[in-house]
């Protein structure tokens, strides 16, 4: 089972909009998402923009260790069709 972390903020509509999607691929894929509330925590904020080379805007997603970026461009791959298969590529 694939886990997606995904770093995110309060009120923020790009990291509701990527934890949608994320929600949705969850019902027909077999993966676990892992939200780390980072908006408000140092500790959690530091370590979202190590593992991301610098990130610094909410989200940050990784599937599994991998650094897929934001928001955007989760969505851009899955218009692209190649979101599934990162997803399912760890199973």
């Amino acid at each position: 089972m694939t886990t997606v972390t995904i770093y995110t903020r309060p009120m923020c509509p790009y990291c509701a909009a990527a934890l949608s999607l994320l929600k949705k691929k969850k019902k027909k894929l077999k993966i676990k998402i892992a939200e780390k509330a980072a908006g408000f925590n140092k500790k959690l904020r530091e370590e979202m923009i190590q593992r991301s080379n610098g990130g610094r805007t909410y989200p940050q997603i990784f599937i599994g260790d991998t650094h897929i970026g934001g928001c955007d461009d989760m969505m851009a791959l899955d218009h692209e069709g190649k979101l599934d298969a990162l997803l399912t590529a760890g199973d």
